[in-house]
């Protein structure tokens, strides 16, 4: 059976990264690798990256940096406007 965290996007960023409210502690048992799937909405990428990813641009990516609840970010443009997702979308993360 897999496993679920269920969270959503609580804001977005002037850049138009989707701020969830999952935070790092939630996250401590799950796998970095292409094994665990974020759904973002109806969107989904593969993954949890560090800040200095080195993703190429228009690359989905969610980003665990320090302390700071999980992001999910669109390299080089907005997540926001490119995919329609605004406040209070849901996030799961499945592995």
């Amino acid at each position: 059976m897999a496993s679920k965290i269920h969270g959503k996007v609580v804001e977005v960023d002037a850049n138009g990264n989707l701020i969830t409210d999952i935070k790092e502690d939630q996250l401590s048992q799950t796998p970095r690798d292409e094994t665990v799937r974020i759904v973002i909405d109806e969107h989904e990428t593969l993954g949890i990256f560090s800040e200095d990813h080195g993703q190429p641009e228009m690359t989905l990516i969610a980003i665990l940096a320090g302390d700071q609840p999980l992001r999910i970010e669109l390299t080089g443009d907005s997540a926001s406007a490119m995919l329609g997702v605004r406040v209070g979308a849901p996030v799961e993360i499945i592995w």
